[in-house]
């Protein structure tokens, strides 16, 4: 078995070093230059569009889940134990130079997640609970792939909903044992037997019931690490300028250069940046297409906020408390352990407990965002109740099992496949990222009018498998409006 494990690891590392990662950064780079660098230019409509109005349907209730829904359901997948976990690991290997180009990842790969999230906008599909989509129907709608979409689809229900999902669960009982500090037998399984039933209440409501549970959930985690590393950063306010220099000295120091380190430095913080906000991997659109907005890039634009809330924030709060309460990295462990140390050692035993609760938080989000991206493609390859009502089992057993065992080779498996899931979503992004570039002319010439953007599928009458927005009254919910163009959506229906 420890042999298996270690060819997995390997071929794991060299897979997302050498294929992954490049590719990435490339289209990346190519998005943000074709977009006119969309992911700073449109930082205020960012905002803006993260509170518009939800799209009523004809009888009054809201079409799907908001727009803020949408984006606390994929922050609650990316903002995980890694941002507390992984990003200590990053900078005890790293050193603090890993921090800015995890920044730097962020801001590249905010285009990628404005491409993916816009697309899955656009051939999103509609269900009795609202819009569902993502990478899958993109490729079948827009590639015309299905054999692409389901191969998609398979890869990351194995990778979310059950191994991640599992391992999130291994943490929450890892962290609760160690804070009780007891070893009891039945401890585990009766956290874990907790952890399934509140799964399990929430995942059977289907998508409504999820969105708001993560509508309150994530601010309010998000809220209490961002106190708790306030604070820990005000009582060490002068150390501020000494971590801004190194984070920025180490990034691109003369000595981590002569030394041969600067590959290092720069891997870890990519690599920090790309697992934690999941830019351009593909899991986050299948929470960005079940929104209910008026124009597919206002979509787009909350998924790339979404990113920089992850990285920018999240990330950004475990950096700072580890650099400003930790001058000598040397010999530093990487994982959940240094943060910990560094904030029971700034404020007291009781933060412990405090991390604790917020490491709970971070993980059962997880399990709830990672279900909901497996619901989502399971819905795509059968439309059958039973499946549905079968896999959302497996998914409460999966935290059960996953609270009581876990292990590496499961990890590294859930990796590898997830790398090879990235690249399959990076292909079909690349060939369809020229019909998201014609959605953002066309937000861009609306706005600049002085309009609200509002999109229907005759303005780009090319496009084919574009199955919803119809016309301007069920876009933008407004039955008793007057049509603004005669016939409108009449070509669009014949496209169904």
């Amino acid at each position: 078995m420890a042999a298996l494990d270690e060819a997995i690891l390997t071929a794991g590392d060299f897979w997302w070093t050498w294929i992954v990662l490049p590719v990435l950064a490339l289209l990346g780079v190519y998005f943000t230059i074709r977009s006119g660098v969309v992911q700073l230019r449109l930082f205020p409509a960012m905002l803006r569009v993260l509170t518009d109005r939800t799209p009523l349907a004809r009888d009054g209730s809201t079409q799907s889940v908001s727009s803020f829904q949408a984006f606390t359901i994929s922050a609650a997948s990316r903002v995980g134990v890694g941002n507390i976990a992984g990003v200590a690991t990053a900078i005890a290997i790293g050193g603090p130079g890993a921090v800015f180009w995890m920044w730097t990842m962020a801001f590249v790969g905010g285009a990628s997640s404005f491409i993916e999230s816009t697309l899955a906008q656009l051939y999103k599909h509609r269900d009795a609970d609202g819009f569902r989509g993502g990478p899958a129907y993109y490729m079948q709608r827009g590639l015309g792939a299905r054999w692409m979409g389901i191969l998609f689809a398979i890869i990351l229900i194995v990778c979310f909903p059950f191994a991640f999902s599992s391992l999130q669960a291994n943490t929450i009982v890892a962290t609760v044992t160690s804070t009780v500090g007891t070893d009891a037998a039945w401890l585990p399984w009766a956290i874990g037997a907790v952890v399934a039933v509140l799964t399990g209440l929430i995942v059977f409501g289907g998508v409504r019931r999820i969105a708001k549970v993560t509508q309150s959930l994530v601010p309010a985690m998000a809220l209490l690490y961002l106190v708790l590393g306030l604070v820990i950063v005000a009582m060490n306010i002068t150390e501020v300028p000494r971590v801004l220099g190194e984070i920025y000295a180490g990034a691109f120091g003369f000595q981590q250069v002569a030394g041969g380190a600067i590959g290092t430095i720069i891997m870890q913080g990519v690599k920090r940046g790309m697992f934690s906000n999941e830019a351009g991997l593909g899991s986050a659109p299948n929470a960005g297409a079940s929104a209910a907005v008026t124009h597919p890039a206002k979509q787009g634009l909350v998924q790339t906020l979404g990113v920089y809330f992850d990285t920018f924030l999240v990330c950004s709060i475990t950096a700072f408390i580890i650099l400003v309460s930790t001058p000598d990295l040397a010999g530093a462990e990487g994982g959940i352990d240094l943060t910990f140390q560094a904030v029971t050692g700034e404020l007291g035993a009781w933060a412990g407990i405090a991390l604790s609760v917020i490491v709970f938080l971070l993980a059962f989000s997880s399990i709830i965002g990672n279900y909901y991206y497996g619901e989502s493609n399971i819905e795509f390859i059968t439309e059958s109740r039973a499946v549905l009502t079968t896999y959302r089992v497996l998914a409460v057993v999966a935290v059960l099992a996953g609270s009581v065992v876990a292990t590496a080779t499961v990890w590294n498996t859930a990796d590898l496949l997830m790398g090879i899931m990235a690249i399959v979503n990076l292909v079909a992004i690349g060939l369809l990222s020229g019909v998201a570039f014609k959605l953002l002319k066309n937000f861009d010439e609306q706005r600049r009018a002085g309009t609200d953007p509002v999109f229907t599928r005759d303005m780009l009458p090319e496009l084919r498998g574009v199955e919803e927005w119809r016309d301007v009254q069920s876009v933008t919910g407004t039955w008793d409006a007057v049509p603004t163009t005669e016939g409108r959506g009449s070509a669009g229906d014949a496209r169904g």
